[in-house]
């Protein structure tokens, strides 16, 4: 069984959040040298005849996806482009789109749906457009490091279906730009983000290493590079460093990937990347609820039970959830048939990753497979028509299940997407009994601005059926306000969850679907309902309501006290 640390201790970050203009110089330099005739000549070589192995790719593609590129059409997240009219020069499109198109994601996607005879004429034809506009010109997103290493991975392991061609001259440009793309990537695979970006690229260039003909001194020299980017893409006790599981997903989804080119070779997987691999499967379990998807942290939303277990069973591991982290950050408790997942650290260093949140101490909660609280999660993985608005709102405090203060977030996001000054320590401690489990945690965040420390205390009862909470602004640094500031605790609930208020306005009943209720009751507040929106699997905009209990903290502080009952 996991142990439990019981006890107190303390998280912090270095308060220098952005990446140094020294940095942003030298990225923008060195794709400058993409378009150089030096690095023109280094990508020229011989091109293979042919792929040593062709591996299976272990991981099932989208089905409605598939079908709708046999049907004539190219969608993802509510963009859609027409086959017969698709015109990659235009490049009209959003970011999400440009790397699903770039990446060539959509041939798992197509794979699932369609045999070699109805799938090859489709992806042929867009290969053939893809190396019209791109095979040549070493700039933009088609040649970004992370794409390329995604490409490789998915070309190699849908050979069948781009390269059944018998024009000779179109299979040769097909693995000349297999081979040049390795070649870019052997130079430029550390240039990409750290995490799953990077982990993309070198995982890239290890297949490229197994795959092509003469690929022994690269392999040797991916391998490094790849141990190199888990090393700075996945902490200590195997969570993301953009603290997001969506893109601790994507990380387990690349490496199981990667494991079938290495099956496909009959090699074995080096032992840092199945050491990686084995860390990493009990932190994502812990991000998961009793509906099997992912909770919704740092811009994520929950994904697909189905791809979540398509990505679980290619890893071939089997472990159980991590319940504790300190680097990772959440913290998980689950009794009967609920489950407690808490944001106990700070948000992600802006150097490391971009887009992060501002949810430190937030919170969500499921009975089953009915989730009951939750954020609203979804800012990276919106539909094309969300407004950039909507989708900056998703990343503040107000957005989580926690407390705002002064109607600010708890850590600063500027016009330009970083993170700011905020919470740069959380102090937490964690108490575990049959009859009950405790988490109390406080954090930074509103000292400096407001002169509060904020605290927050939750206990679940040892059979699941009553989560207390206290949370508490107590005064704290050199601030003093002699006025009052107002705050807001909210706490939106889950898709299909209907809300009454009761006659003295203090509580409320929550309808779950399938017929569950559970009560809530707060003081130290008015207790109030609004509208709020949740961001699904699919990255669409559900309409869900929030609780949210208001007041004035005075320059003494302010203490709300709450309870979520299981009624029925």
């Amino acid at each position: 069984m996991q142990g439990i640390d019981e006890g107190h201790w303390l998280m912090s970050i270095d308060a220098e959040r952005g990446r140094s203009l020294a940095d942003r110089l030298a990225d923008a330099f060195h794709k400058l040298t993409w378009r150089t005739p030096l690095h023109t000549m280094r990508l020229n070589g011989r091109f293979p005849l042919k792929l040593i192995a062709v591996p299976d790719d272990p991981v099932m593609g989208d089905v409605s996806r598939g079908l709708a590129l046999l049907g004539g059409r190219i969608t993802f997240r509510g963009e859609t482009r027409t086959l017969d009219t698709f015109d990659p020069a235009q490049a009209d499109w959003g970011t999400p789109f440009a790397a699903y198109w770039h990446s060539f994601a959509w041939l798992r996607d197509l794979s699932s749906v369609a045999t070699r005879d109805q799938g090859s004429p489709i992806a042929e034809r867009l290969m053939a457009q893809w190396l019209a506009v791109h095979a040549d010109k070493v700039e933009g997103a088609a040649w970004a490091p992370d794409l390329w290493g995604r490409r490789i991975l998915y070309w190699t392991a849908h050979a069948p279906l781009i390269l059944s061609s018998d024009d000779l001259v179109y299979r040769s440009r097909v693995l000349d730009t297999l081979a040049r793309g390795a070649r870019h990537l052997d130079r430029g695979a550390d240039k990409a983000a750290p995490g799953a970006g990077r982990i993309a690229a070198w995982c890239g260039v290890v297949a490229a290493g197994l795959l092509i003909p003469g690929g022994e001194p690269r392999l040797a020299f991916g391998e490094a590079g790849l141990a190199r980017a888990i090393g700075s893409g996945l902490l200590d006790d195997g969570g993301s460093v953009s603290r997001s599981p969506a893109m601790l997903l994507d990380t387990m989804m690349l490496l199981a990937t990667l494991r079938a080119v290495y099956e496909a070779r009959g090699v074995a997987l080096p032992e840092p990347v199945m050491a990686a691999m084995a860390r990493a499967m009990p932190a994502l379990l812990g991000s998961l609820h009793g509906d099997q998807m992912l909770s919704s942290w740092q811009g994520g939303g929950p994904a697909t039970a189905e791809h979540i277990a398509a990505v679980i069973r290619a890893t071939g591991i089997r472990t159980r959830p991590l319940r504790q982290s300190r680097d990772w950050g959440y913290q998980r408790l689950a009794a009967g048939s609920t489950v407690l997942i808490v944001d106990a650290a700070p948000p992600p260093v802006a150097r490391v990753v971009a887009g992060g949140c501002a949810s430190t101490l937030a919170f969500e909660f499921s009975d089953g497979p009915v989730r009951l609280v939750v954020n609203c999660g979804g800012a990276r993985e919106a539909h094309a028509a969300m407004p950039a608005e909507l989708l900056e709102g998703l990343r503040s405090t107000a957005a989580h299940s926690t407390l705002t203060l002064g109607d600010s977030n708890s850590t600063a996001i500027h016009a330009d997407g970083t993170l700011g000054r905020g919470v740069a320590q959380v102090e937490l401690s964690r108490q575990e009994s049959d009859a009950a489990s405790r988490i109390e945690a406080s954090h930074d965040g509103y000292v400096r601005r407001w002169g509060f420390l904020h605290r927050r205390q939750l206990m679940l009862t040892g059979d699941g059926r009553e989560l207390r909470g206290e949370d508490a602004l107590l005064p704290a640094g050199r601030k003093r306000r002699p006025d009052t500031t107002e705050f807001a605790l909210r706490f939106h609930l889950g898709r299909g969850v209907e809300v009454s208020s009761t006659a003295d306005g203090q509580a409320a009943l929550l309808r779950l679907p399938g017929g569950g209720m559970w009560q809530f009751r707060c003081r130290g507040g008015t207790l109030g309902i609004e509208d709020s929106v949740w961001m699904d699997g699919e990255g669409r905009p559900v309409d869900i309501q929030q609780l949210v209990v208001g007041g004035e903290a005075a320059a003494g502080g302010a203490h709300i006290s709450w309870v979520l009952k299981r009624a029925l």
